[in-house]
C-alpha cells in the first residue's frame, strides 16, 4: 500500500476529508479498509465504505479492478492458497428499487431470449448476512479467498463448530456467524464488533474460553445459505411487494444482516445469465441506500421559532445529496451541540435518504462550541429548560410573534397570501396580533407600501378565511398552545365544545383520554395567554365545522364502538366523510395497520402492503359493503 499509516488513521478520525484525497490516495484507503473487513478488523463502518468511499470510487475511477474482481482476502491465513470445489464469487449490490427494477428487466429479457414464460420464473429473497465467507464440500471448508483459491481452515469444526439448524455437513457456500442476541449479551463487551469474534474462532491461534463458551452455546455457527429462510414467488409478486418483502427478509434471522439477497431460481435461467469476473448476474443484494457525505460546518446559526425555543442550524459546504443541494441542516437542539461539539469547522457525517430531509447523523470532528446567551432576535437572555435554549420573551421578540402569526394562517388553511414576507411586512407597520389583521381595511394596507392589487387580494384572502368551511379543532390548533397540535385539538373537542375550551379547568383536560396530568398543566398556561386574542377572533364568526361530542355508548350499544379501523383503497363513498362518520360513532380511525387494529376496510384498487401487514396480524379484512352493513 502506498497510503502511509498516518494518512490512514487521519482518513479514520476525520482530519482528511474525501475530496481532499487524490485518486491514488482514494484506492489505497479502500483496498486497506477492505482487507482489514476481511481480515475481521474493520477500521470504518460497513456503510461508509459503502456509501462514500466506494461509491467516490465508482465516480472517480470507474473502471478500477477493485470495482470488477472479487475482493482480495484479508492476512491472518498462512495455509497454503488450493482450489476451490465452486468458484465463489461477490455479489452484485443495488442500492435502491431503480436499479433492482433493471436488475428485474436483464432477469425477464434473459428468460424471453431462452424461450421462458415470465410467470414461470421464480425469485427466491434471503437475509444477506454480515459475516465471514467460506465453502464447505463436506470433507474441508475453505475461506472464499479470491473467489478460485482459498485456504482451509477446516479446524473450525475440529474445535466444535456446528452447522445452522443442526443441518449436515457440505451444503456449499455459506458464512461464519455469530448470533446476534447472543454478541450482545456475552460478546460486546470484549470485541468491538462481530466480525472481529469471527475472525478469533477461524485464525490458528488457540481459542480463548469466551469463544470456545459461544461455539459449546451453538452460538456461533457456519450457516449455508441453502438453510437460510426465505421468501419466493414469481417475478411480478416481487415487484408488487417489494418493501414489504424487503422488511420482512431483514428480521428473518438472529444474525446481523446488511441487505436481502435476490436470486433466480430456475436452473435453466441461472446458466443463460451466467456471471461476470465479480458477480453471478442471476443474483443481486439490496441494500437501503441512504446517501452519505463528510461536509465541513461553515457556522452554526441560532434561529427562534413561534414558541422560543433556539434551534441550532448548521451552515454547510454545499453538498449534493439524493440530488438536491444541501446548505443547512438542523442541529435539533443546543444540548446535542454541546455534547456533540458542533461548531464552526467541525465535520459532520450528513445522510439523506430519497426525499427526506438531510440529518446530521454524527459529529466526525469535534469544533469549539458558541452557546448564545442571548436571544438573536430580540436580545433578552436565554434560559436552559433540559436540553433547550428558550427565549421567554415571548409577546416582544419579533421572530416569535411572526412565527404565531404565520403559524396561525398556515394551519388554517383555507387562504393565500399571508406568508413570511406579507407578515414581516405588517409586524413592521406595528402589527403583532392575527386580530389586528383581520381589523385592517385597504386603505390600511396601502399606507404599509401594499400595491392596490395586493392589498384587494389580502383583504378577500381575510375574508375567505372566515366565510370558507374550517374544521373547528384546526381553528383551535392555529393559536399555537403548546401541547395542542391537530390531533389533541380534535380529541379534546370530543369532550367540550370550543366555545368552553378557554375556560377548562386542570382535571377536566386530564380527565380525557390521551391527556396527561403534565399536558394538561401547560394547556392551561399556553390557554389564558391566548385567551383575549380567542375572544377577538371568534367574534368574526368564522364558518366552522363542529366536531361531534362523543356520546358515552358503552360496547354493547355499538358493535364497532372503541374499535380502531383503517380504510384504504378507492372507496364509493368519499373516504373523509366515512371517517368522519365513524369517528361519531366513537370509532377510532387510523392510517396504518398495526397490532392493536381490530379491522381492515378495503375499497377498489387496494395497495397489497396493508392488506398483507394485515393478514400478518391477524386483523379482520372487511370490504366496504360489509363495513357499511354493520354500522
Amino acid at each position: 500500500m502506498n497510503a502511509s499509516k498516518a494518512l490512514i488513521k487521519k482518513i479514520i478520525q476525520h482530519e482528511v476529508l474525501l475530496d481532499d484525497l487524490s485518486d491514488a490516495e482514494l484506492v489505497d484507503f479502500c483496498q486497506t479498509a477492505n482487507l482489514a473487513y476481511r481480515s475481521g478488523n474493520p477500521i470504518i463502518s460497513d456503510a461508509d465504505y459503502d456509501f462514500i468511499y466506494l461509491d467516490a470510487l465508482k465516480k472517480r475511477l470507474p473502471q478500477h479492478p477493485l470495482l470488477h474482481t472479487v475482493e482480495p482476502e484479508g492476512s491472518g491465513f498462512s495455509e497454503e492458497k488450493v482450489l476451490l470445489p465452486e468458484v465463489m464469487l461477490s455479489t452484485d449490490k443495488a442500492y435502491s428499487w431503480a436499479e433492482v427494477s433493471k436488475w428485474i428487466e436483464r432477469v425477464e429479457k434473459s428468460a424471453t431470449e431462452i424461450g421462458l414464460d415470465l410467470n414461470t420464473v421464480h425469485i427466491k429473497a434471503t437475509p444477506k448476512l454480515d459475516g465471514f465467507a467460506g465453502f464447505d464440500d463436506g470433507f474441508n471448508l475453505y475461506t472464499r479467498g479470491d473467489g478460485k483459491k482459498g485456504s482451509n481452515i477446516s479446524r473450525v469444526f475440529e474445535r466444535g463448530l456446528q452447522i445452522y439448524n443442526a443441518s449436515e455437513r457440505g451444503q456449499g457456500a455459506g458464512e461464519i456467524m455469530v448470533k446476534k442476541s447472543y454478541f450482545a449479551q456475552h460478546l460486546a463487551s470484549s470485541f468491538e464488533h462481530p466480525r472481529n469474534f469471527q475472525a478469533s474462532l477461524i485464525k490458528e491461534k488457540i481459542l480463548d474460553n469466551k469463544a470456545q463458551q459461544a461455539i459449546k452455546a451453538k452460538a456461533a455457527l457456519f450457516v449455508p445459505f441453502a438453510q437460510l429462510p426465505s421468501w419466493s414467488g414469481i417475478i411480478s409478486m416481487l415487484v408488487v411487494q417489494f418493501e414489504q418483502i424487503v422488511a420482512d427478509v431483514l428480521l428473518m434471522v438472529d444474525f446481523d444482516v446488511d441487505g436481502v439477497v435476490f436470486e433466480v431460481i430456475n436452473k435453466p435461467l441461472k446458466t443463460h445469465m451466467g456471471a461476470n469476473r465479480k458477480f453471478h448476474r442471476w443474483q443481486i443484494a439490496f441494500k437501503e441506500n441512504k446517501d452519505r457525505a463528510q461536509v465541513k460546518v461553515l457556522r452554526v446559526i441560532a434561529q427562534v421559532g413561534r414558541t422560543g425555543k433556539i434551534t441550532p442550524v448548521a451552515e454547510l459546504k454545499p453538498t449534493v445529496l439524493s440530488g438536491a443541494t444541501i446548505k443547512h441542516a438542523s442541529g435539533h437542539h443546543y444540548g446535542l451541540v454541546k455534547k456533540q461539539k458542533l461548531g464552526a469547522g467541525s465535520v459532520i457525517e450528513l445522510i439523506r435518504s430519497g426525499l427526506v430531509i438531510p440529518k446530521i447523523n454524527k459529529v466526525l470532528k469535534p469544533a469549539k462550541v458558541n452557546i448564545p446567551k442571548t436571544c438573536p432576535s430580540c436580545g433578552a437572555s436565554l434560559v436552559w429548560d433540559n436540553d433547550f435554549l428558550l427565549c421567554v420573551n415571548h409577546d416582544k421578540c419579533r421572530a416569535q410573534v411572526i412565527g404565531r402569526m404565520e403559524h396561525f394562517f398556515k394551519i388554517l388553511a383555507n387562504n393565500d397570501g399571508f406568508g413570511i414576507a406579507t407578515i414581516e411586512k405588517m409586524y413592521a407597520h406595528g402589527i403583532h396580533k392575527v386580530s389586528q389583521i383581520y381589523a385592517l381595511n385597504k386603505q390600511d394596507l396601502r399606507a404599509m407600501g401594499f400595491g392596490d392589487k395586493t392589498c384587494d387580494n389580502l383583504i378577500n384572502q381575510l375574508r375567505r378565511s372566515h366565510i370558507e368551511q374550517v374544521e373547528d379543532w384546526r381553528f383551535l390548533a392555529a393559536f399555537g398552545v403548546n401541547r395542542l397540535g391537530l390531533g389533541n385539538c380534535e380529541n379534546l373537542l370530543k369532550s367540550y365544545p370550543l366555545a368552553e375550551v378557554p375556560h377548562l379547568n386542570l382535571a377536566q383536560i386530564a380527565n380525557i383520554d390521551g391527556f396527561a396530568q403534565l399536558s394538561a398543566a401547560t394547556i392551561i398556561d399556553d390557554l389564558k395567554n391566548i385567551h383575549n386574542e380567542f375572544e377577538l377572533l371568534t367574534k368574526y364568526n368564522f364558518n366552522l365545522e363542529i366536531t361531534p361530542i362523543e356520546t358515552k355508548l358503552t360496547a354493547s350499544g355499538h358493535p364497532l364502538f372503541g374499535k380502531k379501523i383503517v380504510f384504504t383503497g378507492k372507496m364509493k363513498d368519499s373516504r373523509d366523510a366515512m371517517k368522519k362518520h365513524a369517528k361519531s360513532l366513537g370509532i377510532q380511525i387510523s392510517n396504518s395497520v398495526s397490532a392493536k387494529t381490530n379491522y381492515l376496510v378495503i375499497g377498489e384498487k387496494v395497495g397489497q402492503k396493508k392488506i398483507q401487514n394485515a393478514k400478518k396480524l391477524g386483523i379482520e379484512i372487511i370490504t366496504e359493503a360489509q363495513y357499511l352493513s354493520m354500522i
